[in-house]
């Protein structure tokens, strides 16, 4: 009898002991919260401010806003400055994920080559940005550019002039829109081309050797096997690492504001730069700072799905 009633009392509790399935999900919760809380929360108080006339905190604190509904994403597409910092931003994104691939696909080959020594130190001294401060390194980088006769860049560019017979002149790098703009790009590469340079490694290493012997016997030569046995190879990664290096661009924030503000007279603004002026400089309109981030978080994500789908990153996802 006491045996039958202690089966009984397991079969009880088992019953309301979760499944398998129910303990997976109580597993993933904490990181679902998590994930509302300081992701999904704050993306839908975006969308719900870009539809209101919210000024500064004061309104926000107090609530004295309207909703206007679409009335600042009218007024955007009618702000010249919009268009602007939309298209600087997208020019360097592209300029700046172009020179990555090519600088970091050129490292990759020398830490990947046989005949090179010390490949292990030269790796580890190249991943060093990555473990800098971003605040410290644009910083650093903002004196490099310095417009003195004897920041480093002037130095350069000075000694290679007088090299080849000139008499150059010092750059003011922040007074000039293209000069400024290049100083923009130069940082952005050395910020970003270690993260390219770990996947293309790692990528150039998993190349079959075997294809290259084969193309060796053929007869072709070394440029040869890099078109047509190492990029086809190393595609698929390179483009991932495109992918994030350029979203990551598309949001950079820092290098304009610390160099020169987005200057000069705002032509190298970038879309957040300017979301955040218009959000909390004088007058602060909240409003259209947060439709100005909307926009720009929808750009970023038809950017991405665009590139995942155009590069089948998510080829056999689905049959998992």
């Amino acid at each position: 009898m006491s045996f039958s009633s202690e089966n009984a009392d397991r079969s009880w509790v088992a019953q309301r002991l979760p499944s398998k399935d129910d303990q997976a999900g109580l597993l993933v919760l904490p990181g679902l919260l998590t994930y509302g809380i300081f992701m999904l929360y704050p993306i839908m108080y975006l969308i719900f401010l870009s539809f209101t006339n919210a000024g500064g905190a004061e309104d926000l604190i107090r609530g004295t806003y309207d909703f206007i509904a679409l009335d600042n994403y009218g007024r955007l597409v009618q702000d010249s400055q919009f268009w602007t910092s939309m298209g600087v931003t997208w020019l360097f994104v592209f300029i700046s994920v172009v020179l990555k691939i090519i600088f970091s696909i050129a490292l990759a080959l020398v830490f990947t080559h046989d005949r090179v020594r010390g490949k292990r130190y030269m790796r580890a001294l190249a991943i060093i940005p990555l473990g800098l401060p971003p605040v410290f390194t644009i910083t650093v980088w903002r004196q490099m550019f310095s417009p003195a006769r004897f920041g480093i860049a002037n130095e350069v560019w000075i000694n290679i002039g007088n090299a080849l017979g000139q008499n150059p002149e010092p750059i003011g790098w922040f007074f000039s829109r293209w000069m400024a703009f290049a100083s923009y790009v130069v940082t952005e590469l050395w910020l970003a081309y270690a993260f390219m340079l770990i996947i293309i490694v790692s990528a150039l290493q998993d190349v079959s050797s075997e294809l290259h012997d084969a193309a060796k016997v053929d007869g072709a030569g070394y440029l040869h096997r890099f078109v047509h046995v190492t990029l086809p190879a190393i595609k698929r990664p390179v483009w991932f690492a495109s992918i994030l290096t350029g979203a990551t661009s598309f949001q950079q924030f820092l290098v304009p504001f610390i160099f020169n503000n987005g200057g000069p007279s705002r032509y190298n603004e970038f879309i957040l730069l300017y979301g955040y002026r218009e959000a909390f400089q004088s007058p602060p309109r909240m409003g259209i700072g947060a439709a100005i981030m909307v926009i720009a978080l929808i750009f970023i994500g038809i950017f991405m799905w665009i590139n995942v789908r155009k590069g089948r990153l998510a080829e056999g996802l689905s049959e998992q």
